[in-house]
């Protein structure tokens, strides 16, 4: 690992020589990292573009944050436990193992802490996952060929030597490969520390940023959720099982093999079987788009649907919201209500009255048997008393 601070960088047969401080500034007497701040760019980028582009893969942009946010954390802890557990040398204390701003992660840790993260917190949130993946996909793409150049300017991450023109060199190769030589010459792997190495940071960085630019071309021809995410793992897995194999830094091998190139290895023969028979199993049908719908006016889930490449507008998008407010609502209606039939003998104004609810119905009836009881009763006491004259007729008859 690079413990300088500041390194003159060249590249001899380009005739470029640069000076390079790994420190871009202080806050308080605290160092801020050109590393830190080129990773936090590209999780920035990653992140407007996965906004700008989250309707046309049916997600909630306020149900993704928490989940992009969340996955994002657990991608560093992966990438950094990754990087501990297979590093070549052990780290002399538990500070040293957490520090991040000497570098020192690897990103299929951190891919694969996305990956378990995100289907966990996809189920929390109710956000669709395999097109979270595809979205996820195009930013990590970003994210990485952004964030590789804080290996720049760490000077890590390079290749074995090289005489090609873009070759480079620093104080910082040279002193990390004469420390790793006798370790690489058992391996079969010979370096010079005077001579200019691969500049294997570059290579990918270049790499990410033309896949993702094919991708986002081919965005609007995929025929299934997920094949996104499919083809990313292809196109990053074939340049790392490249790339790996130049780089003097690789963590820990199995069976004389490096343990990222045999997960580049097998993570592409597994997706691009699987890609192949989706595409086979989809040929001849449209992707349909399905859009959960987040509203506090409705009561349960509901969605919209749309196919691809017909993804409705922002103003659109609100009407047909509100229609469904609207259907939900005079459906409710329509249910609570009973329906009235206008008897022959009822006034208009009686037809015009609004409908009351059970109990008042149940109130009124029993005012009325009530007012029909003490009108019984009142018959009922006439009826007495004019019986009482016609008595006394009779007997004084």
């Amino acid at each position: 690992m690079n413990e300088l601070v500041i390194n003159h960088v060249t590249f001899p047969g380009l005739g470029i020589s640069l000076t390079i401080n790994r420190v871009a500034f202080t806050v308080f007497g605290v160092p801020v990292y050109w590393y830190g701040i080129c990773i936090a760019l590209g999780l920035v980028l990653g992140l407007v573009f996965a906004f700008s582009k989250a309707r046309s893969y049916g997600i909630n942009s306020d149900r993704m944050i928490d989940v992009v946010m969340l996955a994002t954390l657990c991608a560093i802890v992966g990438a950094r436990a990754y990087y501990v557990a297979f590093a070549p040398f052990e780290y002399e204390s538990l500070w040293d193992m957490v520090n991040l701003r000497d570098g020192g992660l690897a990103i299929y840790g951190g891919v694969l802490a996305a990956f378990i993260s995100g289907i966990l917190l996809c189920r929390w949130r109710r956000v669709p996952t395999l097109p979270m993946f595809d979205l996820a996909a195009m930013g990590f793409l970003i994210g990485q060929g952004i964030g590789r150049w804080g290996n720049f300017f760490n000077q890590e991450a390079f290749g074995t030597n090289t005489t090609l023109p873009w070759g480079m060199y620093s104080e910082g190769t040279q002193n990390y490969l004469a420390t790793v030589q006798a370790t690489l010459a058992a391996q079969g792997v010979t370096v010079d520390p005077s001579l200019p190495v691969h500049p294997t940071f570059l290579y990918e960085s270049l790499w990410c940023l033309l896949g993702f630019l094919i991708l986002f071309l081919y965005q609007r021809h995929r025929k299934f959720h997920g094949e996104i995410f499919l083809l990313y793992v292809i196109w990053y897995g074939m340049e790392r099982f490249v790339v790996e194999g130049l780089r003097t830094d690789s963590l820990e091998t199995v069976g004389g093999v490096r343990v990222s190139q045999l997960l580049a290895l097998v993570s592409v023969i597994v997706a691009g079987a699987v890609w192949l028979w989706q595409r086979k199993k989809c040929q001849g049908q449209s992707l349909m788009i399905t859009y959960p719908v987040v509203d506090k006016r409705l009561k349960g889930p509901a969605v919209l649907t749309w196919e691809l490449g017909k993804e409705p507008s922002e103003q659109e998008l609100k009407a047909q919201i509100e229609q469904l407010v609207e259907q939900q609502q005079s459906a409710e209606s329509s249910q609570e209500e009973p329906a009235q039939v206008p008897c022959a003998n009822t006034t208009k104004a009686q037809q015009r009255k609004p409908h009351q609810s059970r109990s008042a119905v149940l109130e009124r009836r029993a005012s009325r048997q009530i007012e029909n009881i003490h009108a019984e009763a009142a018959r009922s006491v006439r009826s007495l008393e004019n019986e009482r004259p016609s008595r006394r007729k009779i007997r004084h008859g």
